[in-house]
């Protein structure tokens, strides 16, 4: 059984969150699984990740793989082959699009097509200025005190 939940509330009272909530969203929506080409998503180290994608029958000209900001595409068009008359057709080539929502600083970092599988190798890169620094303690002197200063002047009503 599935529930749709409402997000309005959250919306209302966080800021900054869009992104989680959208995705929270779009996970809650009734969508067609398609299950083809079958994939797999490892954890290849700290803050690497592999995607194993099964593409038997695809040539490297007939795959696209896309980073728009947050979103990862790969689309699979097989070249048309009219000339040819199957007799059993069971090999799927069918045109595909899977996509995938990358984390904040998640970046492609390499891609490789062997004997059938397609490997996309994903890296988490935080920025220098976003990662945790340690704050020197000084020692000797204190710091002067600053007088707060008052902006405006008792006002009375008229």
């Amino acid at each position: 059984m599935r529930t749709n939940l409402d997000f309005s509330p959250l919306f209302r009272s966080s800021i900054g969150f869009d992104r989680m909530m959208n995705a929270l969203e779009a996970a809650s929506r009734v969508e067609t699984i398609d299950n083809w080409p079958p994939y797999d998503i490892v954890k290849s180290g700290e803050g690497a990740y592999r995607i194993a994608m099964a593409v038997a029958g695809f040539s490297q000209d007939e795959l696209t793989i896309t980073q728009d900001q947050s979103m990862l595409f790969v689309f699979g068009q097989k070249a048309n082959a009219d000339d040819v008359q199957y007799l059993h057709r069971g090999i799927a080539g069918r045109s595909f699009q899977r996509r995938f929502e990358l984390a904040d600083h998640v970046k492609v970092v390499g891609a490789g097509l062997v004997n059938g599988l397609l490997t996309i190798d994903l890296k988490r890169e935080i920025p220098e200025e976003m990662k945790p620094r340690q704050i020197a303690i000084s020692t000797g002197e204190a710091l002067p005190m600053t007088e707060t200063k008052q902006i405006e002047a008792n006002k009375q009503a008229a």
